[in-house]
């Protein structure tokens, strides 16, 4: 099972543990750089976390801003489009800061306000030892055919 596998499955019923680390394998670009890791995902709901190190880590000590925004927009990027089955991404990402994070893992979890044809809306609350620590709200569109459209694609290439 690859990547559009596990999106697929995941659109209709909770990843199993083989399905989600088949999902972590296929990640690439920022989420591998920020070693985001999807612990959950079923057709209303998408988790991940990440371990704070040096890399995420501003001159003072705590995690980037950018870094929350980064998992936000990817965790409810995944999400939409297990929901929309179809490639999305996001148009508009604002992201609330509420406290500090300098160590520790950063649990994401993202969950629809909105699921439109064209465009939804997401809900991304980001926890460090079961704290909130930031919210965002991710405007996402999707942008591409359906995916079983592109895996058949993948297939006869």
């Amino acid at each position: 099972m690859g990547y559009l596998e596990a999106v697929m499955a995941a659109g209709t019923r909770q990843l199993q543990q083989a399905e989600l680390e088949e999902l972590n394998r296929s990640e690439l670009g920022l989420d591998s750089l920020l070693g985001l890791v999807y612990s959950y995902a079923a057709p209303t709901e998408v988790r991940a976390y990440l371990e704070v190190n040096s890399r995420h880590l501003q001159y003072a000590g705590s995690v980037n801003g950018g870094v929350f925004c980064a998992i936000a927009e990817s965790v409810a990027s995944v999400a939409s489009m297990i929901s929309a089955q179809r490639p999305c991404v996001g148009v508009n990402n604002s992201t609330d800061f509420i406290r500090g994070v300098s160590e520790g893992r950063i649990e994401a979890i993202a969950k629809p306000i909105q699921n439109g044809k064209r465009t939804q809306l997401w809900n991304v609350e980001m926890y460090n030892h079961e704290k909130l620590v930031a919210r965002t709200t991710l405007r996402t569109m999707v942008v591409g055919p359906p995916i079983a459209e592109l895996r058949a694609r993948a297939d006869q290439q």
